[in-house]
């Protein structure tokens, strides 16, 4: 692949087959940022576990202490008191069968993050073919099916990620902007890191962190040591 002039003055930066310890990597991430606008920082982890099984599954959420510097918009599947609820604690969107409707048929998606209640799941299910290959689909480990919307849409607003394997057993996170600084960004990895060994099932056998990698948008791939990651 050819490469631009910006990407490879950056690339020399980077020690292509040296493991990075965690801050030198957070710095390194920033200095080759190549972009012009605040580049997002993404957090790319490779796990020794098999998605296919059901029992090696790594899926969860966590509030990032700085967010990522993203403006998220939430879409809120209620009724009643509930979709009240969620309109007085910031939703962009709140409805029932109607957002379904208009999802499934005009193909609308101005939105990043739905939450449903319990009740409103038979709702969402009809449209869960379409939600899911997007990675929108409300589930309760992610804390996004629930009947306390208030605290599932102020935890998003204030930096609630979802993180989840794909079907090469890799986790793509962003962890927060190049203008955070080597300190947030560093705190951020850090209880994004946390929650992903936490999460490790108890049918992985052999290394669970096989390669963790920075990079922001654009910007070439920093390899971070597995083996030093508390």
């Amino acid at each position: 692949m050819k490469r631009g002039k910006k990407y490879t003055a950056a690339a020399k930066l980077v020690e292509a087959d040296k493991l990075y310890e965690v801050k030198e990597a957070v710095e390194l991430v920033q200095k080759t940022s190549i972009t012009k606008f605040d580049s997002m920082v993404e957090a790319h982890i490779r796990l020794g576990v098999d998605s296919r099984h059901a029992d090696q599954q790594v899926r969860g959420a966590v509030v990032l202490p700085h967010g990522t510097g993203r403006t998220v918009r939430v879409l809120v599947f209620a009724k009643g008191e509930k979709a009240t609820e969620a309109e007085a604690a910031g939703a962009d969107f709140v409805g029932a069968d109607e957002l379904a409707t208009k999802i499934q048929t005009e193909n609308w998606f101005d939105f990043d993050v739905v939450v449903a209640t319990p009740d409103m799941m038979a709702v969402v299910g009809k449209i869960g073919r379409v939600l899911g290959p997007k990675g929108l689909m409300p589930n309760p480990k992610a804390g996004t099916v629930t009947a306390d919307v208030t605290k599932a849409i102020n935890d998003i607003k204030a930096g609630k990620i979802e993180y989840r394997l794909d079907k090469t057993n890799i986790i793509h996170v962003p962890i927060g902007k190049v203008s955070f600084g080597t300190e947030k960004l560093g705190e951020n990895f850090k209880t994004l890191m946390d929650a992903v060994i936490k999460a490790k099932p108890s049918a992985a056998k052999g290394t669970y962190l096989k390669s963790v990698t920075l990079a922001s948008t654009m910007g070439p791939g920093i390899r971070i040591n597995p083996l030093r990651i508390e």
